[in-house]
């Protein structure tokens, strides 16, 4: 009689190794292509020739100058990724893990690169603005403005940005309702609803994620994971996203969002200075042309920190872990859970260790499943009565 495999070291199959590999190659590629326009913008001088486009639009009037400026810009930066962006719509086909039309996928790249220029103006407006009043500590006053604005928009995206791309309605399972914002209670959380989350209409893999700040906190939970997983399981996906919570995990991102957006901003500031006055590559600081030169010192200290910062994520998601094994009655629905949703999403069990440290910000499935067989080996449910 053949024995049942041990979820703990079950290796993934064909398709997700093949999957997985496609994404890290897309990514890869997609990362190389941002970087290498940055690049071509600064050295061929092409940068300058936007900007002096955009000014002859806009005539004397700076900030609109900046905003048709950013706009040129984005859409430079969508038509040399386009062909990547398709091919990553055409993979999760291939791998039957979406279901969305391409007139719908179109859409929502049209809706994402409008919503990035909105945003990618506010910071633009707001960091030359400071440039052109304050040319010495234009950094500090970016850096703190920053901070705030990425307090304000982790607070609203709930209710402004993710129902520009699906569907919520509240949930209508009352009883599994009641149960999940009791265990949100016990973790010190109020939350402001529950809600389905429609991803079954683009999307075939299932997650769930407590979301918002203060006023717009609140639990989503995709119809996938609805209608495939049994309420333990789901309890347990939750609680999970609970343990962020109970460990400060948010407001500890934040504080480390903040050192690094600090270092930042000073790496910025020193590389326009040293720009300007040493290489004569533009006329001031306040030159929006050097917009691209911004992005690229970001870009670089971005990959620089990637694996620190993933291994700190895979610690949080670990304590996180740890807080849903001590919440929940036992850890087998947390064990399924996690196999189903590998399974589901195609996710890979076993990467390398350089794949590991290099694009997971979550520990391997098969160390999180082996991890709660220890904890419930010393842990032991009681046993009902």
């Amino acid at each position: 009689m053949a024995s049942t495999p041990n979820p703990a070291t079950q290796q993934d199959s064909a398709e997700a190794r093949e999957y997985n590999r496609k994404r890290r190659w897309l990514e890869i590629a997609d990362a190389g292509i941002g970087f290498l326009l940055l690049v071509v913008l600064l050295v061929t001088g092409w940068t300058t020739h936007l900007r002096d486009l955009a000014l002859k639009v806009a005539g004397d009037r700076y900030a609109l100058a900046l905003f048709i400026y950013v706009v040129l810009l984005a859409a430079l930066a969508k038509l040399s990724g386009a062909a990547l962006e398709y091919y990553g719509f055409r993979l999760e086909h291939q791998h039957n893990l979406s279901n969305q039309r391409f007139r719908s996928w179109v859409l929502d790249e049209f809706k994402g690169w409008v919503v990035g220029i909105v945003l990618g103006t506010i910071v633009a407006e707001l960091v030359y603005g400071l440039i052109r009043t304050s040319p010495q500590l234009w950094w500090i006053y970016a850096w703190l403005a920053f901070m705030v604005l990425f307090v304000l928009f982790a607070q609203i995206a709930p209710v402004v940005l993710f129902p520009l791309f699906y569907r919520f309605i509240p949930l209508e399972n009352e009883e599994l309702k009641s149960r999940l914002v009791r265990l949100s209670e016990a973790a010190g959380t109020r939350v402001r609803g529950v809600y389905e989350w429609k991803l079954s209409e683009k999307s075939k893999k299932a997650n769930a994620a407590l979301t918002g700040l203060g006023n717009t906190r609140r639990i989503i939970l995709s119809d996938t994971l609805l209608q495939n997983y049994s309420e333990d399981e789901i309890e347990a996906v939750l609680a999970h996203e609970l343990g962020h919570h109970v460990h400060r995990h948010i407001f500890k991102s934040i504080a480390l969002q903040a050192a690094i957006t600090f270092v930042g901003f000073w790496s910025a500031s020193q590389v326009l200075n040293y720009s300007v006055k040493n290489l004569n590559m533009f006329s001031d600081v306040h030159d929006f042309a050097n917009l691209p030169l911004l992005a690229l010192v970001s870009s670089i200290l971005s990959l620089l920190l990637l694996p620190a910062l993933n291994a700190y994520s895979r610690h949080n998601e670990r304590q996180a872990d740890q807080y849903c094994w001590k919440a929940v009655p036992s850890v087998n629905p947390f064990i399924t859970a996690m196999n189903k949703l590998s399974e589901q999403n195609l996710s890979e069990r076993n990467p390398s260790r350089i794949v590991e440290v290099l694009f997971h910000s979550h520990p391997p499935v098969t160390k999180r499943v082996a991890a709660a067989q220890v904890f419930a080996l010393a842990h032991p449910s009681p046993k009902p009565v």
